[in-house]
């Protein structure tokens, strides 16, 4: 933890403020599972009262980010695949419902910026990159997620996408078994030509092969 990057907030809603600082620490992993988090040293890092600190920590905690027993400590909650595993189902069938809405309404703009968010993922995945092919899956997913303009997909999507960008992180080299990137091809294509079903059918078959392979047993050593 980059404790000693840490700034006073000027903000006025300090709750959120460290709600999403925290929320990216641990989503990016630079908070570790099992890591202690004190809400009287964040407090005094973040230059603010304990009370928003501990708000924050509470929300994270509804989330299933953070993790606490009574009379001990908060901390980063552990890795779970199998609460991942379940994630990857509902969100495979939420990015499928949003493209099965946005494919009639995106204009040539918005498939300027999945191309676009392709390319950046290609370059992120070549670089090994993680942050950044994580950050350009997204953009490019978001490209539908905006079209289909449901507020109620996205509050869906909000409790389970950490919990799978934690897996994604931990387990960046088994991305690279994954071509991600040439799925989106197919999604765009289909997109382009009138196939909306069967870009349906592909944008959830892309989030389920993700879950698949970051969600597989180890194989002991």
């Amino acid at each position: 933890m980059k404790k000693d990057q840490i700034q006073p907030i000027q903000r006025q809603s300090f709750r959120d403020e460290v709600y999403q600082t925290l929320k990216k620490w641990i989503i990016t992993l630079e908070l570790h599972p099992g890591e202690r988090l004190s809400d009287k040293e964040l407090a005094e890092k973040f230059g603010i009262s304990r009370t928003p600190v501990r708000e924050a920590l509470k929300r994270l905690e509804d989330e299933g980010l953070v993790a606490s027993l009574p009379g001990s400590s908060t901390y980063v909650a552990p890795l779970n695949v199998t609460e991942a595993k379940h994630a990857f189902t509902v969100v495979a069938v939420l990015h499928a419902l949003a493209a099965r809405l946005a494919c009639p309404v995106l204009k040539e703009a918005d498939f300027q910026a999945l191309e676009a968010s392709n390319n950046a993922l290609q370059l992120a995945i070549e670089q090994g990159d993680v942050i950044q092919a994580i950050e350009a899956d997204t953009h490019f997913h978001k490209v539908f997620l905006d079209a289909a303009g449901n507020p109620e997909i996205l509050l869906a999507l909000e409790r389970s996408i950490p919990k799978i960008q934690r897996l994604e992180i931990s387990q960046f080299n088994s991305l690279k078994g994954l071509n991600s990137v040439e799925q989106h091809n197919h999604i765009m294509a289909a997109c382009r030509s009138g196939e909306y079903e069967k870009v349906v059918r592909l944008v959830e078959e892309n989030w389920l092969s993700l879950g698949e392979l970051l969600t597989q047993p180890t194989e002991p050593r």
